[in-house]
């Protein structure tokens, strides 16, 4: 995958969240739309991840197509 592919991935993604936000905002909120809200934050933070990856192979001048999408509990586990 590359990183254009990659920033779509993620701009699909935000319009969701954003969606749902909205919807919650709006008090038309349920647990399957919070649970789909997590599913996004996680899935947005490992493609936020794979972009670093890819970055700092590239600066290392290796190939970015050897960065992957790492598990989500080894993702939510970074510190900010």
């Amino acid at each position: 995958m590359d990183d254009a592919t990659i920033h779509e991935q993620i701009e699909q993604l935000v319009n969701e969240e954003h969606e749902l936000w909205r919807r919650e905002t709006e008090g038309d909120v349920d647990d399957a739309t919070r649970v789909r809200l997590r599913e996004l934050e996680i899935a947005l933070d490992q493609l936020w991840d794979l972009l670093r990856q890819r970055k700092a192979l590239r600066a290392a001048h290796l190939d970015p197509n050897a960065a992957q999408v790492r598990d989500p509990d080894i993702v939510e586990s970074y510190r900010q």
